[in-house]
């Protein structure tokens, strides 16, 4: 079998869990929706979740997995298991020292924190405490996320990918659970959302556990921070911290600036993102998540001409899902909301509004998919400092279009701001990529780029014409809203994949093409 079909296969398996994960995720957005709609309380909730989730990236995804996985995947091939397991005892000691530090801290200075983020609620007292409430309840979860991700890098490493992409499951069902249940014995029913995230942190970390002990990974502290493999981990992790403090800076000015319009609009961002994630985390992501450990044993054994195959082949199927999705998001944004959402405490407005940013936020999906899988061919080769020089020049002009746009569009000009961003962000990346690693195969990537092309015109006319069929701004109708969105997003889908395989696309094939072969020969291992 060849590497390329064992990632796509590593890739279907935390795909499998991300959508699990992304169905939970939309139901408690649901029922967040329900409960809170777009009020004072759920911008609370959004903007002080922001601070734990952001530094979650900071110390954790955005530095951790860049760092670990490229060191862990070389000593496992030069140095054997035991000296790897070695190193990830001594990173997870290390690293929950900084991070009960990072804790400590925030819990004590939240209002501090807090005040680069949504200087605009302190003109509202009430919800400005209740946001400095919620965070400070949240900050523990930075630290068992922070390692969860940690675990989830050493395990991906190791060929384990399940776990890992599952635990978001545990995470969403806690706070669905803590809303229903603990939510109507609270005072203030929204601070059962920072109690359930808590929860939902406890339960990823401890779920993959008993995986990481079965592969032999022990918990006992390990304090020899001078280890070789270490310093290597830890000089990696100084440019990633600080390109993922840059890329967050996108966090800080979106927030920031919401916070000065009118109520809702951090709202409107938050539920028009959640969309605009979802196609990102069912195979974007999940890809982006199993190409690293592959780019990287290429990079280690000093494959480079496997590596750059590898690199476009996964940049192709990675447009080739999310150039449709984008597409899709933007052309049934009112009905997908409406669908979803509009119940409750969820208005018809508050539909309007939210679907305006996701049509905006729908622009740069594409390019937002790509960075991961570019940036990660930068991590392969442990060039962490590139994507971080890239990642200056992006968000000095995401703060100049946050600022110029947010003026005439609102809150959707600090969605076409972070759209605009990505697309200068992946268009550099490639650049220089293909100026380090020489050939590409660029013209093969922008060639299947005009069949899809081509397929989405086709599957855009379908999806509108099937969700023109009945009105989207009235409320109930639940299940005729349902059967009619299923069948634009399902019907436009197979127009588009019978136009791009009738016109030639390899993309299909190579994505469905490892499941095919593993169900006929059903000896091979997944």
């Amino acid at each position: 079998m060849s590497e390329n079909s064992q990632m796509v296969k590593a890739a279907g398996v935390v795909g499998l869990g991300t959508l699990g994960s992304r169905i939970l995720g939309f139901i408690r957005d649901m029922v967040t929706a329900f409960f809170f709609g777009a009020t004072d309380a759920a911008d609370a909730f959004f903007v002080a979740f922001t601070i734990p989730n952001l530094l979650r990236r900071l110390f954790a995804e955005g530095t951790m997995t860049v760092a670990v996985i490229p060191v862990y995947t070389e000593t496992l091939i030069h140095e054997g298991k035991e000296e790897a397991v070695r190193v990830a005892r001594i990173t997870m000691t290390f690293m929950a020292i900084v991070l009960t530090v990072a804790v400590l801290a925030g819990i004590l200075f939240s209002p501090e924190i807090l005040t680069l983020f949504a200087a605009g609620f302190r003109a509202n007292a009430p919800k400005w405490e209740l946001t400095v409430l919620l965070a400070r309840v949240m900050f523990p979860y930075m630290l068992l996320i922070s390692l969860a991700a940690l675990a989830m890098g050493v395990l991906n490493s190791m060929g384990h990918f399940f776990a890992p992409s599952a635990s978001p499951m545990l995470f969403n069902l806690a706070m669905i659970l803590s809303m229903l249940v603990i939510g109507p014995l609270l005072n203030v029913p929204v601070l059962s959302l920072a109690i359930g995230v808590v929860i939902g942190g406890i339960l990823m970390l401890a779920l993959q556990v008993p995986f990481l002990i079965k592969k032999g990974v022990t918990f006992k502290p390990d304090f020899n921070f001078s280890h070789p493999r270490v310093k290597t981990i830890l000089k990696l992790m100084v440019p990633a911290i600080f390109g993922a403090s840059i890329y967050q800076v996108n966090v800080v000015v979106v927030r920031l600036l919401a916070s000065f319009l009118p109520s809702g609009s951090v709202s409107y961002l938050y539920y028009a993102d959640r969309l605009d994630q979802f196609p990102l985390g069912i195979f974007a992501v999940a890809l982006g998540t199993a190409v690293l450990p592959t780019m990287s044993r290429m990079a280690a054994e000093n494959r480079i001409d496997d590596l750059k195959r590898t690199f476009i082949d996964a940049l192709s199927m990675t447009l080739y899902i999310t150039i449709p999705a984008a597409l899709g998001l933007a052309i049934l944004a009112v009905p997908i909301i409406s669908a979803l959402f509009f119940r409750g405490e969820f208005d018809f407005n508050s539909v309007v509004m939210t679907a305006n940013a996701l049509v905006f936020f729908s622009i740069g999906l594409p390019f937002v998919a790509s960075i991961r899988v570019l940036s990660n061919g930068f991590y392969a080769l442990k060039d962490t400092a590139t994507p971080v020089s890239i990642g200056v020049v992006a968000i000095i002009v995401n703060i100049l279009l946050s600022v110029i746009l947010v003026v005439p569009l609102a809150h959707c000009g600090l969605a076409l701001a972070v759209s605009l961003d990505a697309v200068l962000n992946a268009v550099l990346l490639l650049m220089v990529f293909r100026r380090v690693m020489g050939r590409l195969g660029l013209k093969r990537l922008f060639l299947s780029i005009l069949r899809m092309g081509v397929g989405c015109l086709t599957m855009a006319a379908a999806a509108w014409w099937i969700a023109s069929l009945i009105s989207w701004d009235t409320t109930g109708r639940t299940t005729e809203k349902a059967v009619v969105l299923t069948a634009a997003i399902l019907g436009s889908l197979f127009i588009y994949l019978v136009t791009t395989r009738l016109l030639g696309s390899r993309e299909l094939g190579a994505i469905v093409g490892p499941f095919i072969r593993r169900f006929r020969n059903e000896g091979e291992p997944l």
